[in-house]
């Protein structure tokens, strides 16, 4: 409506409408579907954003949690607040501080901590499960409204957020390319060119060399000499040219891709597991191989190799010298194309498998009576975190084609969706229109949206955060999968994704911590 929707997320409303006029599916059958579905999402998303998720912890890490530890904090006292204002029903406090930040897991905490309390009496564990299911759909609402509302109110244009976003991220290079130098500076002959000062800092590759007063040009590595009157070729990018450029001489008119020579280019992709994570300076191609790799193309972003550059499966790299050594390259590198088509399955499972063990283990945090979780969302997303860092572990490669890695983490979401949805819509109806059902609904909506517009309104005013990243922390500090797919739904752009992966780990903790304290505060 208006160039809005909800996305994903409008699966979980329809549930709820099918589900009230008595579409239902197989207890266990839905149940399964519904984590089976969470976890495929989050693991896919792990997966997919690790590295870029490991960049934004070194750069915004401290605000963007500090930021989803302030929304956990107003959430938890508006409960409080509600609760003496109003005189919510025993065991509804914490149940509609889980459901309108749509936390599971700290709904299973709370009716634990809730049994422990009053072990004979099922009347609060009822009624936190009640009042999580009403304010659920409310908070979900309340979360992409909060959204769209500090759209209107900072008047953001969402495609120059994400322009933003990738610029600062370093996701978005400026492109690469060729220039023709002629050397003129005498003292760098005895010097290799890998050795010259600024090669490092700027990452300009060296391709090709024309000695001077031959007619045919040679490959070059980062071994080679150059002397006064040869033309070297190099690659960078602009900024990165010119600011080498008077270090050797001044930019010639020889093109010397047209120069006739035994030096040939190809493009390589990196399948080989054995040289996964391994630095450029590490594999010496130029030493053993007497070649250059000059590019590095990375989830379509073109890059300058550096030295320290590790490689990545599915890296596409620009390989140039002669014949014999780029062919020993290739086989090196494996430049398998037909393995780039091909989902994982079993490197997938397996990880999902060490993330679902993961969310089990029991974590002790002082003054609690239980041990926390981070359960089937919070444990697979870590792992995958962390399997996309390494890479790969023996022949196990944790890489998916990335259309494949969309449809899965889509078909997790839809099946999340709709069997939340089917399962809420049985009663959520005859509670709603209910006295206790309508302070429910909109005390939710308030403990959902009034934290998300107060710390948005600070972050964009004081920090100038960006959009995208504010609506990932939304969808983060309220570990709300749905939130998510709308926000992804508003740009192509990975940021908000990102965002919510960088809090999501500590915020899930909280809330299962921040629901067992309520329950304490509010029935003890």
């Amino acid at each position: 409506m208006r160039g809005i929707g909800l996305g994903s997320a409008g699966v979980l409303f329809a549930g709820i409408v099918f589900g009230h006029f008595g579409m239902t599916v197989d207890h266990e059958i839905a149940h399964f579907a519904k984590e089976f579905g969470l976890v495929l999402f989050v693991f896919t998303i792990g997966l997919q954003l690790g590295p870029g998720i490991i960049r934004l912890w070194k750069a915004q890490g401290f605000l963007l949690n500090g930021l989803a530890v302030a929304i956990v904090a107003m959430g938890g006292a508006l409960v409080v607040g509600f609760d003496y204002l109003i005189g919510l029903a025993p065991g509804s406090g914490p149940g509609l501080f889980c459901g309108a930040t749509t936390n599971t897991p700290a709904l299973g905490a709370a009716q634990q901590a809730a049994a422990s309390l009053a072990p004979d009496s099922e009347i609060s564990v009822d009624t936190l499960a009640s009042a999580y299911a009403v304010a659920y759909p409310g908070g979900i609402l309340g979360i992409i409204t909060s959204m769209l509302l500090l759209r209107r109110l900072f008047k953001v244009d969402v495609d120059a957020e994400a322009e933003k976003a990738e610029q600062a991220s370093g996701t978005k290079n400026d492109p690469l390319e060729r220039r023709s130098l002629l050397v003129t500076n005498d003292r760098i002959g005895s010097i290799a060119f890998g050795s010259l000062p600024g090669v490092d800092e700027t990452g300009v590759r060296i391709s090709r060399i024309q000695r001077h007063e031959q007619t045919e040009v040679q490959h070059a590595t980062e071994e080679t000499t150059m002397q006064v009157g040869d033309i070297v070729q190099v690659v960078g990018t602009p900024q990165e040219l010119a600011r080498f450029e008077p270090l050797v001489g001044r930019q010639s008119d020889v093109d010397l891709m047209e120069t006739p020579g035994d030096v040939v280019y190809r493009r390589v992709v990196v399948t080989e597991p054995s040289v996964l994570n391994h630095s450029l300076r590490e594999l010496s191609l130029d030493k053993i191989y007497s070649t250059t790799v000059t590019r590095v193309m990375r989830s379509g972003v073109e890059m300058t190799p550096r030295g320290s550059m590790r490689f990545q499966y599915g890296d596409i790299t620009h390989i140039v010298g002669d014949k014999d050594g780029v062919e020993r390259v290739s086989k090196v590198m494996g430049n398998s194309l037909k393995s780039l088509d091909e989902t994982q399955f079993a490197s997938l499972f397996f990880g999902v498998a060490v993330g679902v063990a993961v969310g089990m283990i029991p974590i002790a945090l002082p003054g609690l009576p239980f041990p926390v979780k981070l359960g089937l969302a919070g444990g697979p997303l870590i792992a995958a975190i962390l399997f996309s860092l390494v890479g790969h572990l023996g022949g196990l490669i944790w890489y998916i084609p990335y259309s494949a890695n969309l449809a899965l983490r889509e078909l997790g979401i839809l099946l999340f969706l709709a069997s939340a949805g089917l399962g809420a819509g049985e009663t959520f109806f005859s509670i709603v229109f209910t006295l206790d059902g309508m302070k429910w609904v909109l005390a939710g909506i308030v403990i959902a949206m009034l934290p998300l517009l107060t710390v948005g309104i600070v972050a964009r005013k004081a920090f100038n955060l960006n959009y995208l990243t504010l609506c990932g922390v939304f969808a983060g500090s309220m570990t709300d999968p749905p939130a998510l797919a709308f926000a992804n739904s508003l740009s192509d752009s990975q940021t908000s994704a990102t965002a919510y992966a960088a809090v999501y780990p500590l915020t899930m903790i909280l809330r299962i911590v921040a629901a067992q304290i309520l329950v304490y505060l509010l029935l003890s």
